[in-house]
């Protein structure tokens, strides 16, 4: 009752507004959202021909779990992927892989992305029900009715370590009635050298991704629009694992309608049907040392809906969104003796688990004066379970329920304060969250870091989170100062424990553990930005960043990234660019030997690269060279699983056209 009470509250919130609008032009507003797409650009300083994952990193609060070169998995605020929200599009795309080797960001590419939006904690449940907040996927859209109808991109180049090429491809129509855009993109990679010029074996990988998108005005404020994306993955290998990607393939689509109002509270609908299906075959067909093989194959399949619109009144704008969507994840385990002829095992690992989402979420926004602005949302989602081969489950928790319902609430809010060159911001969140497919229902998924196997437990409770952030700055001419803060309190905190019944199923596994619940965690979050005009021509930029988490105990959280830095010094001068940084982790102390980790040491890594800009007819073109790790220093972080070396001296190089 509770819930329905606080969502009442918050739709009242937008119906008392005064209805009479003060529009600005439909026209105007476009063109202002056309130039900040085509300034956001999925690269870094340091780097214009960025993988996905390379341009997350860039990010203060998302690091990564790496268990080779490819699909590294993100962590938002030092959560795991069960705690955060990541969509393409506003789109839920779930892996089909158990080990987690196919985040959704494995499944586009630099070049058919505009932007990325992070939002931090329950800011981010407008996607959908979450902890440690949401990323969003935003894919390159060409606006109607451009002068020049045509245009496009080429990018191509090659990394010297582990001998990578690329070739990334652009074009798109703009009409006054049609629009077509589209993308391609192959990358190939050997094995890579780690600093002590040692090659590290299954690291290499190959990735075709694609894309293409249709739209038609059906009228001056209106239009349809039809999205697909296809990519593909071979033989990728993970060092890090015992088995390695023989294949994964995803397709993703959509098809979606909007329309825009000139008058009324209501200013935008957007309404989008999608559905994608994701399969991905891990098998040790290439690890010949491994005493018995196993394939492991996985297949997600997702239906959905997605609606949101967005109102304006004077001093007050919302954006309210309706999500919903029915996924199937079913995965595999099969075993076989040296003569792979025969089968002598066969289990679910993810026994055809549906789950079923539906939540309304509304963020709500007032400036209160000319300095000030409060924010107000939440968000009421139902999440529904339900188990087909049940009897998986009932082996470690006899009489399981085979279909569970929970309710998922969200509330956050905000205030904002500019005074002359100062800026504040203060916030709070609580938002449930459900227990993930491998948490509630996994079962024997094999953790090669920790070498237990993991057993879900559908009667797992929701997670609750109670959240605090905050943040201060200083900004003038040639000097930027930001700090933010973030805590998060988080009960029935999921994680995995040793149980006492059961025997592991792989031979390589040293026990079983299962997903219980601790009292509580908590969790610190940290950062210090610093950016400095040195001259007209030269900047500087420094980053630090610090976490901790902590269990209900006093028990050091397992992946918590400890103290680091970034400094970086970037000169131009008319069409040149040279740009050079240092980057690094100090010594890691607060480790979980409880979760598998050690102690790992301090590094310090040198990047430096230099580009050039110019034209060829009335083509914009830019090349860059450059090199990662100048040093080739020898080193592995908290989040390399097993600790598996990164790469060493990386001479790269790129060639970039506009047309």
């Amino acid at each position: 009752m509770k819930y329905i009470i606080m969502l009442l509250f918050l739709g009242f919130s937008v119906t008392a507004q005064n209805q009479h609008a003060h529009h600005d032009s439909i026209k105007n507003l476009e063109e202002v959202t056309v130039k900040n797409a085509t300034k956001k650009k999925i690269e870094t300083e340091m780097k214009m021909a960025v993988s996905v994952d390379e341009f997350l990193s860039s990010s203060d609060n998302i690091s990564f779990i790496k268990r080779g070169a490819y699909a590294w998995e993100p962590l938002l605020n030092n959560m795991s992927t069960e705690r955060s929200t990541v969509t393409i599009d506003g789109m839920h795309v779930f892996g089909a892989c158990t080990d987690k080797m196919d985040p959704i960001t494995s499944y586009v590419e630099s070049n058919n992305l505009a932007a990325v939006d992070i939002k931090s904690g329950q800011e981010g449940s407008l996607h959908g029900a979450t902890v440690a907040g949401s990323i969003d996927l935003k894919r390159k859209t060409t606006p109607f009715g451009l002068q020049k109808k045509w245009n496009g991109a080429y990018q191509t180049g090659f990394e010297f370590n582990n001998k990578q090429f690329f070739n990334l491809g652009n074009i798109a129509y703009s009409g006054t009635k049609f629009v077509a855009d589209g993308s391609i993109s192959y990358r190939t990679a050997d094995n890579y050298y780690d600093g002590n010029n040692n090659e590290v074996k299954h690291s290499q990988y190959n990735k075709f991704n694609t894309s293409l998108g249709l739209a038609y005005k059906t009228s001056d404020l209106s239009s349809v629009r039809l999205d697909a994306i296809f990519d593909v993955a071979k033989d990728v290998g993970y060092p890090a694992l015992p088995m390695d990607l023989w294949l994964s393939r995803a397709l993703i689509t959509s098809a979606s309608y909007k329309q825009l109002f000139e008058e009324g509270l209501v200013r935008v609908v957007d309404t989008k049907v999608y559905f994608n299906a994701i399969e991905h075959y891990m098998d040790d067909t290439t690890r010949p040392e491994n005493l018995v093989h196993m394939d492991m194959p996985g297949w997600s399949t997702t239906y959905g809906l997605v609606s949101k619109a967005n109102l304006k009144k004077n001093d007050y704008s919302s954006e309210i969104q309706l999500n919903a969507y029915d996924n199937l994840s079913i995965a595999e385990m099969r075993m076989y003796p040296q003569d792979r002829s025969e089968r002598t095992m066969f289990a679910y690992s993810w026994p055809w688990v549906t789950t079923r989402y539906a939540g309304l979420s509304m963020n709500n926004s007032w400036d209160i004066s000319e300095k000030s602005q409060v924010h107000l949302g939440g968000s009421l989602g139902v999440n529904y379970n339900y188990s087909k081969y049940v009897e998986f489950n009932w082996i470690f928790h006899p009489g399981a329920p085979q279909e569970k319902t929970r309710f998922l609430p969200s509330l956050n809010a905000a205030y904002n304060l500019n005074i002359d060159q100062f800026n504040f911001s203060v916030g709070t969140g609580y938002g449930h969250r459900a227990p993930s497919v491998s948490e509630g229902y996994g079962y024997y998924i094999y953790n090669s870091f920790d070498r237990y196997d993991y057993i879900g437990d559908p009667n797992l409770k929701n997670e609750i989170s109670y959240e605090g952030n905050a943040s201060a700055g200083f900004k003038t001419e040639r000097l930027s100062i930001q700090g933010k803060v973030n805590y998060f309190y988080i009960q029935n905190y999921i994680i995995g424990k040793i149980l006492s019944m059961g025997s592991p199923m792989n031979y390589q596994s040293v026990g079983v553990k299962g997903y219980t619940s601790l009292d509580y965690a908590t969790l610190l979050n940290m950062s210090a930005n610093v950016s400095y005009d040195i001259l007209e021509h030269l900047h500087w930029k420094g980053t630090l960043t610090y976490a901790r988490g902590m269990d209900n105990k006093g028990g050091n959280l397992p992946f918590i990234r400890p103290l680091s830095y970034l400094t970086s010094i970037h000169y131009m001068y008319k069409n040149f660019g040279i740009q050079t940084s240092v980057n690094g982790d100090f010594e890691q102390i607060n480790y979980s030997p409880e979760y598998g980790e050690d102690q790992t040491a301090s590094y310090a890594i040198w990047n430096i690269s230099a580009d050039y800009s110019f034209k060829i007819n009335k083509v914009q073109s830019k090349i860059q060279i450059g090199a990662e790790n100048v040093l080739n220093a020898y080193y592995s972080t908290y989040a390399d699983w097993g600790n598996i070396p990164r790469m060493g001296r990386n001479i790269f190089t790129s060639l970039k056209l506009n047309f």
